[in-house]
């Protein structure tokens, strides 16, 4: 074996060549493990070192849409108390020459190259969240800046902390621009941000919707004791020090639980607020917090999951977590533990494909591999470690068909969580004995749009449709059991609009394991819907399906799959029908992208 095939295959290369083509990768991954599992997203990330980016090189790609013009290449920057990506790259990515930042078989997991190709390197550059924006601004105008500044806090967190420290406010304008703010801005949830992250206050309400808190010292915080202090200062000015917060979910709260407050659309406020993302209280609300007087089995932080300790194989990580910046090994720092991957891995395959396939636009830095290793990574947490669903039998009937379909969540928090732009669904299929559909509920067309037994398109995926009620019992093809949140506004009518969200008119996502409705956190994690469906509870929903019985012959094959997208079709025509540059160009994206469903879980039955 070749030392090259051995970089490949990721079995004990210690100093390896960046991998070549994604698709020579992509073939050794599907050969040494389960195309599609955790380990794959390694097998494909092994491609992604070799020291710092070349953050100036040219993309290839359509060319950007309307008036839309293309971002900012990424460059160096060092501004106020923060620098952006690159600086920390000279040490903290992979390289040929050293053994610092692999796992026990030599595969690279430097925090860089594992991160920047994520949503959080490109939460800036995400062209659905510019979109998202543009929307706002346009529906609610006399609160533009408000609604920009308010976003961007945590979308482009180090130039926004910046614009605050003085008394100002970041601006969009600000993404847009080639300026030392601007490259802050596009380098979007950074190290220098995450890591100067103080512990005052950590978890608690004054924390949350963007209000962390950063000091004017520079220091960098991290988990391990005794942290090699002198080569970091001299090389970048920023000082490490011991921090056990880094490991605690309450780090993540800071801004992925984010309260927004409801306007009338001429900017009147309404006096009410929405708690428009809440993973941090849904999780606290579970089996799964480390923060309940008892901890149970399932019990792990945000970091456990998102940034994992293990390898994919299951054994703790210790390795060195720095090398020199000529890319050679630096002796005097000694293999540390624990270690997070610095994946960030979660239910996104939408965005980052879309990142890499108009690169000429969005000018990403990550090359074209690190979000295939992305995708390949969200597409096995969302298809192996998400949901589970089973086909129960009910009592035969001669008049119907029936049955029952449990949908099991396997997640943290809700299912889906964050953004209300997500759902997820059931589509049902009854074959008779010759194979034939005699049934079907939630099927999808290729535009993403879940349609009806004729094909088209179902009413409540028009914007301005009406809204698909929560089922306890299915009995027609046009019902379709849909866990999704919809926001409505101060008059209970429904919106896709932030700003205008006094509540939710629906939310029946999935609820985490051990959910409970007396938890300090319920109230802003409650579903709205599911009312008297004593079936739908902490981790489980299960749905009855009584069908009229077809004349065919049976016996009946019953195939389930929970479906799930990242954008649901009912919230992009929302967005669609508000025009602006940032929205006709992420409908181009849009338009030109893969909208077929990730398939979470599936399960079949047999009746007679």
């Amino acid at each position: 074996m070749t030392s090259r095939t051995a970089c490949l295959l990721g079995m004990g290369a210690r100093r390896c060549t960046p991998v070549a083509p994604i698709v020579a990768t992509l073939l050794t991954c599907a050969a040494t493990f389960a195309l599609g599992s955790a380990g794959c997203h390694d097998a494909v990330s092994a491609g992604l070192g070799g020291g710092t980016p070349d953050v100036g090189a040219t993309e290839t790609g359509p060319l950007p849409p309307g008036d839309l013009a293309p971002l900012p290449a990424a460059r160096a920057v060092d501004h106020g108390h923060f620098a952006t990506s690159q600086a920390c790259a000279d040490c903290h990515s992979n390289s040929a020459g050293s053994d610092a930042m692999r796992d026990a078989a030599g595969r690279p997991i430097a925090p860089f190259d594992l991160w920047q190709a994520t949503m959080m390197a490109n939460s800036a550059r995400d062209p659905l969240f510019r979109a998202a924006l543009a929307a706002e601004r346009v529906a609610t105008p006399s609160l533009a800046g408000a609604i920009e500044d308010k976003c961007l806090t945590c979308h482009s967190p180090m130039a926004a902390w910046e614009a605050h420290s003085t008394g100002g406010a970041i601006a969009l304008a600000t993404v847009y621009s080639d300026t030392a703010e601007g490259q802050l801005a596009l380098d979007g949830v950074s190290c220098t941000v995450c890591h100067q992250i103080q512990p005052n206050g950590l978890g608690q309400p004054e924390r949350f919707s963007g209000k962390y808190v950063i000091g004017s010292e520079r220091l960098i915080y991290g988990p391990h004791a005794a942290p090699f202090e002198r080569p970091m200062e001299m090389r970048s000015g920023f000082v490490p020090v011991a921090a056990d917060h880094m490991r605690s979910s309450a780090l993540c709260a800071t801004c992925h639980t984010l309260y927004t407050d409801a306007h009338r659309p001429d900017g009147t406020p309404v006096g009410q607020r929405l708690p428009e993302q809440t993973p941090y209280l849904e999780w606290r609300n579970s089996a799964f917090s480390t923060e309940r007087a008892d901890p149970g089995p399932l019990a792990a932080d945000c970091q456990g999951c998102h940034t994992p300790t293990r390898d994919v194989d299951g054994a703790p990580i210790s390795t060195a977590i720095a090398r020199r910046p000529d890319g050679s090994d630096f002796p005097p720092i000694g293999d540390r533990s624990p270690y997070g991957r610095h994946v960030f891995v979660g239910g996104n395959t939408l965005i980052p494909a879309i990142l890499r396939d108009n690169a000429a636009t969005l000018r990403p830095p990550a090359p074209a591999e690190a979000f295939d290793a992305v995708i390949a990574a969200a597409r096995a947490q969302l298809e192996q470690r998400t949901a589970s669903v089973t086909v129960l039998p009910e009592p035969a009937d001669e008049a119907a068909l029936r049955f029952s379909v449990r949908v099991d969540n396997r997640a943290g928090h809700k299912l889906p969580t964050g953004f209300p732009a997500r759902r997820a669904w059931l589509r049902v299929t009854v074959r008779d004995a010759a194979g034939q559909a005699v049934f079907t509920s939630g099927a999808v067309d290729a535009a993403g749009r879940i349609v009806g037994p004729d094909g088209q398109p179902l009413a409540f995926e028009r914007a301005g449709g009406p809204m698909e009620p929560h089922h306890a019992v299915v009995t027609q093809p046009t019902q379709v059991q849909l866990y999704e949140a919809v926001m409505a506004d101060a008059d209970g009518t429904p919106t896709g609009r932030l700003m205008h969200a006094a509540s939710y008119a629906k939310d029946t996502r999935l609820l985490p394991i051990g959910w409970r409705d007396d938890h300090p956190d319920a109230p802003d994690t409650r579903p709205v819907g599911p009312t008297g469906d004593a079936d739908f509870a902490g981790g489980s929903d299960v749905v009855a399906f009584a069908l009229p019985r077809p004349a065919a012959d049976g016996p009946f094959q019953v195939e389930v799959s929970l479906l799930y997208q990242t954008l649901g079709a009912r919230f992009a025509a929302e967005l669609f029908a508000v025009d602006a540059p940032e929205i006709r160009a992420f409908a181009s994206y849009f338009e030109a992208a893969d909208r077929t469903p990730v398939t979470l879980a599936t399960a079949t039955l047999t009746l007679p």
